[in-house]
């Protein structure tokens, strides 16, 4: 989404004016600009596409060790569970955005003062963005962490304890790093004969800029 599309809340408006600064004074020292922005209402779309893969690999895994008995797993799924399941998935999505502020955070120099996390009031979703440059790998496996900690890990204790529910909600996880993961793509296509290469992440886009030279 653009900044065209909707408003800017006054976090990315600050966001914004410090990015645009950095990028001048990135420019100054000869470094070449390159957006990598993807679409987020296509990456609604793409991102089954994408995570489906994945997804069929765990649960070929799960059916080979555990196998699915439905009847059985479901009755054994309380309805506290149940009710409690909404709540949970809310609390997966707060976790998503805090693994992606730690591993970025880790990385940068200024750790956690350079992470920012809130919400698109429009769309309902929680974001996570780090304000300071990386290196490549840094940038993408902050973005991966998240869906290979809940998503991947979640599935290897799901298939480890025979646990239906929690593999489900890894699945679903997986599935919610489609949108990470068409990122990832964009950055691991991404070549250049450059030496000098920093990535930083958009600041109210849903993607990121290379600065090279």
């Amino acid at each position: 989404m653009d900044e065209g599309k909707r408003k800017l809340t006054e976090k990315e408006l600050k966001r914004k004016n410090y990015f645009e600064k950095f990028n001048f004074e990135m420019q100054q020292k000869g470094y070449k600009v390159k957006n990598n922005i993807i679409n987020t209402q296509q990456a609604k779309y793409l991102s089954p596409l994408v995570m489906l893969p994945f997804m069929a690999i765990t649960f070929w895994i799960y059916d080979n060790v555990n196998g699915f008995d439905l009847d059985l797993d479901l009755d054994s799924i309380s309805w506290e569970v149940v009710v409690a399941v909404p709540l949970l998935i809310l609390c997966l999505f707060m976790l998503h955005e805090l693994i992606h502020g730690i591993t970025w955070g880790f990385f940068a120099k200024n750790h956690f003062h350079s992470i920012d996390f809130g919400i698109i009031w429009s769309s309902f979703s929680p974001y996570c963005t780090c304000c300071e440059p990386l290196r490549k790998w840094q940038y993408l496996l902050g973005t991966a962490m998240p869906t290979l900690a809940l998503g991947g890990g979640g599935a290897v204790v799901a298939v480890m304890t025979n646990q239906l529910l929690l593999f489900f909600l890894a699945e679903y996880m997986i599935l919610s790093g489609g949108g990470d993961f068409q990122i990832i793509l964009k950055g691991m296509f991404y070549h250049t004969d450059k030496k000098e290469i920093v990535y930083c992440d958009h600041p109210y886009e849903c993607g990121f800029v290379v600065f090279e030279k």
